[in-house]
C-alpha cells in the first residue's frame, strides 16, 4: 500500500515541480513564437502561406506527437531527468538554429526538431510529479505546471508584440560571429539560448522513486499499454473528447491576430499585447484555482473531481468561444475571450490529473505520451484547418471571424453531449485503479 513516506519531502518535490515549469514556460515560447513572427519570415525567406502552414502543424505536431510514444516508453523504463535534459538541449538548440534559417528547407528542419526535442518534457515531468506526491495532492503542482501553458503564450505575446514594432525602425542587428541579423532571427536566438541553463539544472534533480501498483515490480512493454488502454478505451476516449476539444478550441485561436485585423482593424502587435495581458492575467490563476479545487474536492470524496472541472471549463469554452468573434467591438470580444481563457485552463488543469487517476504507474509516461499526441494531432490538426476550410469555402476570407466562431460549436456540442455518460464509466474506471493500488 502506498504510504506519505514514500514520496520526497514537500519541499523538495516542488523544488522540481518549478525547475520542470520554467522549462515548459521555455518550451511553449519557442512552440508559440513562430506564428507571431510570420510576416517578418514570409518576407525575408520568400515563403508562401502554404509553407508557413506545414511549419506552423506538420513541421512541429507530427514529429512532436510521434515521438512521443517511443519517449514515453524509455520515460517508465530511464531516469526521466537525463531524458528531460537532452530534450530542453535539443529543443534549445534547434530554436536558436531557427533564427539561422535561409530558406524553408532549413526552417522546416530546425521546427521538426523543436517538436522532437519538447516531446521528452510532459511525459517524463508529469510521470515525475506524480511519483513525487500522493494522489489526494496531486493537482495543485499538475495545475502549477500546466500553468506554464498561459505564461508561455502570454511572453511569447509580449515579445514579438516589441519585435514587430521595433522591427517598423531598425531593420538589422549585428552580432558576436553571426554579423547582421534581422529581429526575427534574433528574437529566436534569444528565446531559444536560455533553455541550455534549465537542461543544466535538471541534471542536479534526483530521480523520483516510481509508485507503482501494488505487486508490480515490472517495466512493461509498449503493447501492455496498448492493451490496457483499448480494453477501456470508452473511459479514455470519453475523458480525452473533453481535452481533444481544449486544445482544438485553443490552437483555432491562432487565427486571432488576423480575425481582429479583418474584423475590426487592430494590427497584429496590438492584438499581441492585449492577448498577452489576458493570458497573463486570467490563465495562471484560473489554472491554479483548478488546480486547488480538484484537490479539495478529492479531499471531500469526489472521485471524479478532475473531469467535473474539466466539464466546468467546456461548459465555458464553448458558449464564449462562439460569441467572442461575433461582438461588435474588439474590446468585447477580448473580454469573452477572457472568459474563454478561465475555461480552457480549467480544462487544461486537471486533465492530466484525471488520466493519471485511472492510468497504472508502471505504464503512464508511455499513457501521458499518447494522451499528447492524441490531443496535439486533435488541436494542431482539426483546429486552425477548420478555420482556414470554412473561410475559403463557407464564409469567405473577408468573415474569418464566423469561420472561428464556428469551431467551437462545431466540435464542442458533440463533446457536451456526452458529460452523463463520461461521468459514469470515469467513476467506475477510478474505483478499479484504487482498488488495485491498495488506496
Amino acid at each position: 500500500m502506498s504510504s506519505e513516506r514514500q514520496y520526497p519531502s514537500s519541499g523538495y518535490a516542488w523544488y522540481m515541480v518549478v525547475i520542470l515549469t520554467i522549462a515548459y514556460i521555455l518550451s511553449f515560447i519557442d512552440r508559440y513564437i513562430l506564428g507571431l513572427l510570420i510576416e517578418p519570415i514570409k518576407a525575408d525567406l520568400n515563403l508562401t502561406d502554404t509553407q508557413i502552414g506545414y511549419l506552423l502543424g506538420f513541421a512541429f505536431s507530427l514529429f512532436y506527437a510521434t515521438m512521443g510514444l517511443p519517449l514515453g516508453y524509455l520515460a517508465d523504463r530511464k531516469r526521466r531527468t537525463f531524458l528531460v535534459a537532452a530534450g530542453i538541449t535539443v529543443w534549445s538548440l534547434a530554436t536558436a538554429a531557427s533564427g539561422l534559417a535561409k530558406n524553408f528547407g532549413h526552417m522546416f528542419i530546425a521546427r521538426m526538431t523543436v517538436g522532437a526535442g519538447e516531446a521528452t518534457l510532459s511525459p517524463c515531468a508529469m510521470s515525475m510529479i506524480s511519483d513525487s506526491f500522493p494522489r489526494k495532492k496531486r493537482g495543485r503542482p499538475i495545475a502549477f505546471y500546466t500553468a506554464a501553458l498561459s505564461l508561455g503564450a502570454g511572453i511569447a505575446s509580449l515579445v514579438s508584440a516589441g519585435v514587430l514594432t521595433w522591427a517598423k525602425s531598425v531593420p538589422e542587428i549585428s552580432m558576436p560571429f553571426l554579423g547582421t541579423v534581422a529581429p526575427w532571427q534574433f528574437t529566436f536566438i534569444i528565446v531559444g539560448l536560455p533553455g541550455l541553463l534549465i537542461a543544466l539544472l535538471m541534471l542536479t534533480i534526483r530521480e523520483p522513486k516510481r509508485q507503482l501498483t501494488a505487486g508490480t515490480d515490472v517495466k512493461p512493454e509498449f503493447s501492455h499499454m496498448l492493451r490496457h488502454v483499448w480494453q477501456r478505451k470508452h473511459v479514455y476516449l470519453s475523458f480525452v473528447a473533453f481535452v481533444c476539444l481544449m486544445t482544438i478550441c485553443a490552437y483555432s485561436q491562432g487565427w486571432n491576430a488576423p480575425m481582429f485585423k479583418r474584423t475590426w482593424g487592430w494590427e497584429a502587435e496590438t492584438y499581441a499585447v492585449v492577448n498577452a495581458i489576458v493570458l497573463l492575467a486570467v490563465g495562471p490563476l484560473s489554472v491554479n484555482v483548478a488546480g486547488w479545487l480538484n484537490d479539495k474536492l478529492y479531499a471531500e470524496g469526489r472521485k471524479d473531481a478532475p473531469l467535473l472541472i474539466m466539464i466546468v471549463g467546456a461548459l465555458i469554452m464553448v458558449p464564449t468561444g462562439i460569441a467572442a468573434p461575433l461582438m461588435p467591438t474588439p474590446e468585447i470580444a477580448m473580454g469573452f475571450y477572457a472568459i474563454n481563457t478561465v475555461g480552457i485552463a480549467m480544462t487544461s488543469a486537471t486533465g492530466v490529473t484525471g488520466l493519471i487517476n485511472i492510468t497504472p504507474g508502471e505504464i503512464r509516461g508511455q499513457t501521458i505520451a499518447l494522451y499528447y499526441m492524441g490531443i496535439s494531432l486533435a488541436g494542431l490538426l482539426l483546429g486552425p484547418a477548420s478555420v482556414g476550410w470554412l473561410s475559403d469555402n463557407v464564409f469567405g476570407n473577408e468573415n474569418l471571424n464566423f469561420a472561428v466562431a464556428a469551431v467551437p460549436a462545431i466540435f464542442g456540442i458533440p463533446v457536451l453531449l456526452l458529460i452523463r455518460y463520461a461521468r459514469r464509466v470515469y467513476l467506475d474506471e477510478v474505483a478499479k485503479q484504487e482498488a488495485a493500488s491498495g488506496v
